[in-house]
């Protein structure tokens, strides 16, 4: 029998009847608090925010926000980055993909760890655009505080919203190893209560972390699902230039899983998915010369030509 995976395409095609297409976003200003000395400096040990978000490269200031900010210097330049960025991206999206409707991703760095009136500011500009039919915010565990959870409350009743936790594993020694900065404990926690109070949640989770095997990837899947997530991202973990995991490889203290290993426990993870959990993604990488390893995740279509290829021979559809 075939499994049908239900992707967030298809989930969203079910909702509101025509594509609907991210629209990812990337804003000055932003920062993490694993990168600012809150609670750690240097952030995650493969953390190259670069790799993993499109528009962040125009984006350089030396002003960043945290929660405790009292006036924003930058309000008016997010402002209008959010606005170029949105029309620059859904232009593309309807001639490339014919989108009829977006969501608009707040991505890069922890998009919660700022001031409630710049939050406010930025969501309802999200909001007013055409054809936009809700936000989706990366954040992190540690930046979503009760407080934040009821400012968010009456978006969530509103439009389509979506908190995106980075969970990545629940082994606190592998946490502490990439310089997580928050424990597996504090993670579900607030995931959890994140739930209990109506929220639309995506768990970001990477294979491959260090000393990490198999069996512990699946653990990790396992209980994630186990909170009752609506949607999950899988990530293969890659190493780009300039990073502490950089200095790993080179050092041969570190090996990224290859195409097959990664692509075995992904099946395995796919194979015993609930059917009313989503799927927004099952690779990531980056194509250019910064990309360090595994050089697989240089071409995603050429992995995804792969991992089509062996889901089918596993039944599943994708």
């Amino acid at each position: 029998m075939k499994k049908r995976i239900l992707t967030f395409g298809r989930y969203l095609k079910n909702s509101y009847g025509v594509k609907v297409y991210k629209v990812p976003i990337s804003l000055d200003g932003f920062t993490c608090p694993n990168i600012d000395g809150t609670v750690a400096r240097g952030g995650c040990t493969f953390c190259d925010n670069d790799s993993f978000s499109p528009n962040i490269g125009k984006n350089k200031s030396k002003f960043f926000l945290n929660s405790d900010t009292t006036q924003n210097i930058l309000i008016e330049k997010q402002l209008q980055q959010l606005e170029e960025q949105f029309i620059t991206t859904s232009k593309k999206l309807q001639t490339s993909h014919k989108a009829k409707k977006f969501i608009i991703y707040f991505q890069s760095f922890t998009n919660t760890y700022a001031p409630t009136s710049t939050l406010e500011k930025l969501y309802d500009r999200a909001l007013e655009f055409d054809n936009v039919v809700g936000i989706s915010i990366g954040t992190r565990a540690d930046s979503v505080s009760h407080e934040m959870l009821e400012f968010l409350i009456p978006y969530s009743k509103k439009t389509e919203l979506w908190l995106e936790y980075g969970i990545q594993s629940i082994y606190n020694k592998t946490l502490q190893k990439i310089n997580r900065g928050e424990t597996f404990e504090d993670v579900k926690n607030i995931v959890q209560k994140s739930i209990e109070k109506g929220f639309n949640v995506c768990g970001h989770l990477i294979f491959g972390l260090p000393d990490e095997d198999e069996d512990m990837m699946y653990n990790t899947y396992k209980e994630v699902i186990s909170w009752k997530i609506k949607s999950i991202k899988f990530h293969p973990c890659y190493v780009v230039n300039n990073t502490a995991l950089a200095n790993d490889i080179l050092n041969n203290k570190f090996t990224p899983l290859d195409m097959q290993q990664y692509t075995n426990i992904l099946i395995r993870c796919l194979k015993n998915l609930p059917d009313d959990i989503s799927v927004q993604r099952i690779s990531a990488g980056i194509d250019n010369s910064s990309l360090l390893a595994p050089k697989w995740c240089f071409d995603k279509n050429q992995y995804m030509k792969y991992a089509r290829k062996k889901m089918a021979e596993n039944n599943i559809i994708y």
